[in-house]
């Protein structure tokens, strides 16, 4: 099974330009988790609402259009498909969709961001807490865990080109650093980490107006974490540093 994750950056827009159906032409994904879609679904063209061979599932905010969003499309169809973490102010904002499979629950988040004040990083940190539970939750029933997407926190100095510049801005403060500790004490894998413990230099986002993607200056933000036991079937992880129409890269993994 190959996935494929990607923070798209508004969904209409990657299509329009031309990088949404290369993904599955080129790359041939059994399942596309994407991000930050930024469109409800009757905005998008019938193209990328229906992928012959797939069956697609969206979400998107209650009350605040062109903003957030997720969809996931999987070739093997669903037992059964939910969006949020079951915390309803938390489930308002249209961050995550989990589909459950034969093998594997796979979830696809666009976690907060902790810019634009304190409001919003106490946000993010209710909702790295609250989604800790439910994957740790999912676990007990006995499913196998995969979650992937935008987490908006690196995890370590060489996880982004400017860490002592960085040390006090949201994204590499330490309280949402230790809540990927804290994941990772929990016996989720950082996958990308784990098979590439020295590599440096390696990013999923790059800021856009200061042009930081021709100088490679950028943050590795983009994840894929398994629980443990599902470590022995994963098969290759990389990053498609050089595929464009984002601010991000896609992340795959394959898993047998």
């Amino acid at each position: 099974m190959k996935i494929i994750s990607w923070n798209t950056n508004g969904l209409r827009a990657t299509a329009k330009q031309g990088f949404f159906n290369p993904l599955f032409q080129k790359y041939k994904p059994d399942v596309l988790c994407l991000q930050e879609t930024k469109a409800e679904p009757d905005q998008l063209p019938e193209e990328v609402r229906n992928v012959s061979g797939y069956h697609s599932f969206f979400t998107h905010p209650k009350d605040k259009k062109g903003y957030s969003g997720i969809a996931i499309y999987t070739k093997e169809k669903p037992k059964e498909v939910f969006y949020g973490i079951d915390v309803k102010k938390l489930d308002t904002e249209g961050r995550l969709i989990g589909i459950k499979l034969k093998d594997f629950t796979i979830i696809s988040g666009y976690f907060p961001n902790g810019g634009q004040g304190p409001h919003r990083l106490k946000y993010k940190l209710e909702f790295y807490d609250a989604f800790l539970k439910f994957i740790l939750k999912l676990r007990k029933n006995g499913e196998n865990v995969i979650f992937c997407g935008d987490v908006n926190t690196a995890h370590e100095a060489i996880d982004l080109a400017r860490p002592k510049a960085n040390e006090e801005n949201t994204g590499f403060l330490p309280i949402e650093r230790a809540w990927i500790d804290k994941v990772v004490k929990n016996n989720f894998i950082d996958v990308w980490r784990h098979f590439n413990p020295n590599k440096k230099d390696v990013y999923t986002y790059w800021d856009i107006k200061t042009r930081a993607r021709e100088r490679n200056v950028g943050w590795r933000l983009d994840y894929f974490f398994v629980d443990i036991k599902i470590l022995p079937k994963i098969k290759n992880t990389s990053m498609l540093s050089n595929y464009m129409g984002s601010d991000h890269c896609p992340v795959t993994l394959e898993v047998l």
